[in-house]
């Protein structure tokens, strides 16, 4: 059944300017070329993003979209969104905080949120 197509994270957003101003200059992903009627389509990596405009930006609490990146590159990602993102730190067992980055024996991640309060991730396993 489904398990043969790929899923497309779908995030609402308040205003879709800002959201692109996000999505593309903070965070450095590109818009596909593919014409979507109501947002934007941003590809990632070998997966797609959908950004739409919605009422119900932001209502959601949990993460959104994670982006899952190699060991070597966490650091500098990381580093590269320090001051324009503000990373979030919450109650999560098994894990250590050390200045914005959760850390276990498992894995390595941030959590942040864009414009609309929608949480994203980065993380890498160890």
């Amino acid at each position: 059944m489904l398990s043969a197509y790929n899923p497309v994270p779908t995030l609402a957003v308040k205003d879709l300017d800002a959201a692109r101003k996000f999505y593309e200059d903070t965070l450095g992903l590109t818009p596909s070329e593919e014409e979507m009627p109501d947002g934007v389509m941003y590809t990632a990596g070998s997966g797609r993003v959908f950004v739409y405009p919605s009422s119900y930006a932001g209502s959601n609490k949990a993460t959104y979209v994670s982006f899952d990146v190699p060991t070597e590159k966490f650091d500098e990602e990381v580093a590269a969104l320090r001051g324009k993102v503000d990373f979030q730190t919450f109650d999560l067992p098994g894990a250590t905080w050390e200045d914005g980055v959760a850390r276990s024996d498992e894995m390595k991640s941030v959590w942040f949120a864009d414009p609309d309060g929608n949480i994203l991730n980065i993380s890498v396993r160890l």
